[in-house]
């Protein structure tokens, strides 16, 4: 009564009193509340340590909001040593009691190999009994599930249904995940007005990738007039929580002038943001940006880093630019098992180009 205010003034301190006076009777789900107003400061003094000590000994009961807590201090090593199995232990415990947040936490721990055999039949299972209670999280994952054939055969409409339910809840990436499904016509016809709509009910959330991929809609007049400004606007939002993609696309923006005054200087820092993140298409970018002096002093060396760091990651334009490098000495002595090794890479992928640079190379 007092810590949900029912029929009295919300008083954490006197909620923990009597949670306390229960808990040291032993009573399970006092005990568990009492690991609840430790684990958030409420009437207490934030303890983690002391947290997880009540949720296990409420867990230790059976009590299975408990069980889930517990388990998910171990996932994240709040109160106690990180340690997976001992969180796969306890979310399997309350997940076989039907708590939908642990199965659908023991669904993410099958589907990464954390603290059990990566297993994504088993992932989906656990997703599909959370997600069939109403859980929008579980819901969203079962979706991507279907959307990429994890752990099941791909299924366009069965992913969109499950996006659909996960985003009608209010589920932020099961809405940016919907936008995308209508971008591209994926189990449903394809409709850049409706992916417009559920990419801004993501973006209005704080959603990263969805405030990106608004700002795509807009600097490409998908379902919206071509506005560069709110492109930029919401560009700015995602890259500022650190998206790389948008980090990138400001860059682009500033290349090409498009909502702002051309800056080479503005394009490199967003484009170097961007790829000491690993995102291999800025790392190109900031590559051709030291290899022609563009915001910064010609340096063949530094571009050939960046080249070869996107090229290890599989990006066929750095494979190409690598492989030119090392067939013209830029960068360092010429090298012509390297130049045709990596040209080899890129025109596995179809780079013209470098299918073009092979036929010379090769006797």
């Amino acid at each position: 009564m007092y810590a949900m205010g029912a029929g009295v003034a919300t008083n954490y301190q006197e909620a923990v009193r009597w949670y306390r006076l229960a808990a040291d009777q032993n009573y399970a789900e006092a005990q568990g509340n009492v690991g609840f107003m430790y684990e958030n400061g409420l009437g207490v003094e934030k303890d983690h340590r002391e947290a997880s000590r009540w949720y296990r000994n409420a867990a230790e009961q059976g009590e299975v909001k408990a069980q889930a807590a517990l388990g998910r201090m171990y996932e994240t090593g709040l109160g106690v040593g990180k340690d997976y199995q001992e969180a796969a232990k306890w979310y399997r415990l309350a997940a076989n009691q039907g708590h939908a947040r642990a199965q659908n936490n023991l669904g993410v721990l099958y589907r990464n190999g954390y603290g059990v055999e990566k297993n994504q039949q088993q992932a989906l299972i656990w997703y599909r009994k959370a997600a069939e209670q109403g859980y929008a999280i579980a819901q969203s994952n079962l979706g991507f599930s279907y959307q990429y054939g994890q752990g099941v055969e791909k299924n366009y409409e069965e992913a969109f249904k499950w996006y659909r339910l996960a985003a009608d809840q209010g589920h932020a990436i099961g809405q940016n995940n919907l936008g995308t499904m209508y971008q591209n016509g994926f189990g449903v016809e394809k409709d850049n007005q409706e992916a417009l709509k559920w990419y801004r009910k993501a973006a209005d959330q704080g959603y990263a990738i969805a405030q990106a991929n608004l700002g795509f809609m807009y600097k490409h007049g998908y379902g919206v007039k071509s506005d560069y400004q709110e492109a930029l606007k919401w560009y700015g939002l995602a890259a500022d929580q650190g998206n790389a993609k948008a980090q990138n696309d400001i860059g682009v923006m500033y290349i090409s002038g498009h909502g702002v005054q051309k800056n080479y200087q503005e394009a490199l820092k967003w484009y170097r943001k961007a790829a000491v993140q690993g995102y291999a298409v800025s790392q190109v970018n900031l590559a051709i940006m030291y290899k022609n002096g563009h915001g910064v002093a010609k340096n063949s060396l530094e571009a050939m880093t960046w080249f070869q760091k996107a090229a290890e990651q599989g990006n066929p334009n750095a494979q190409r630019n690598l492989g030119f490098m090392y067939e013209k000495g830029e960068g360092g002595q010429r090298d012509r098992a390297k130049a045709i090794g990596w040209y080899q890479k890129a025109a596995d992928q179809g780079d013209h180009y470098s299918i073009q640079a092979l036929k010379r190379l090769r006797p």
